[in-house]
């Protein structure tokens, strides 16, 4: 059976995402008189680092093979960080309907003027979005993602409609109103980035493996 991509090698991931944030794409200068000026030159990309803990020679093996599935950066995979798979209100998907709510049906009700913002809807009622929570949704018919940090708190009414709350990066072009919602283990595509993949063992077999990887749009 061939493997079908993007990958979610973060399921089962033996180790932790070291460090998940954005990569500002600008150009930065100081006037004489203290000012710095920045200017953007694209939207950011999600980068992360990951590290496994110490492995058996077993496991190092398996893991190498997985990561050389990913061909050095030219094949995707699930990227989002492993301290937030859920809802900071709901650690492990404890949803307030229970069962009833799978975290990856909710849609876009509404987009701000401002392109930063966006209201969801088909939540529990009672939902609560909390400030560092991740949301990703799927957009240009399922084939594109994107990965939102929450920026301000937000509760979804008894109908399960939030009112219209922040997050960073700004809002895609093409991401519309309909479109799917997850806020379990929300992510973007990712691919390796090159040569940074590091897996060597100690006299004993064991290792552990690291490796950075970048948003892919």
């Amino acid at each position: 059976m061939s493997l079908t991509y993007p990958l979610d090698i973060l399921a089962d991931w033996p180790g932790w995402t070291t460090s998940f944030d954005l990569l500002w794409r600008q150009e930065q200068s100081r006037q004489a008189n203290g000012v710095t000026r920045v200017k953007d030159f694209g939207e950011p990309l999600w980068r992360m680092t990951a590290s496994t803990r110490s492995l058996s020679r077993p496991g190092l093996d398996h893991w190498r093979a997985r990561l050389n599935a990913l061909e050095n950066g030219i094949k995707t995979f699930k990227g989002y960080p492993l301290s937030r798979c859920y809802p900071i209100a709901y650690p492990r998907g404890t949803w307030p309907t229970g069962a009833a709510f799978d975290g990856v049906s909710a849609t876009v009700y509404s987009i701000g003027a401002d392109n930063k913002s966006l209201a969801v809807d088909m939540l529990p009622a009672g939902f609560v979005f909390s400030v560092g929570d991740f949301i990703s949704v799927a957009y240009s018919a399922g084939t594109k993602f994107a990965l939102l940090q929450v920026m301000e708190t937000a509760t979804a009414s008894g109908a399960g409609v939030t009112p219209e709350f922040e997050v960073r990066p700004h809002l895609p072009i093409g991401l519309a109103v309909d479109d799917v919602v997850s806020v379990r283990r929300p992510h973007c595509l990712m691919t390796l980035v090159p040569g940074s993949v590091a897996s060597e063992s100690e006299d004993n077999g064991r290792g552990k493996i690291s490796f950075s990887a970048v948003e892919y749009r």
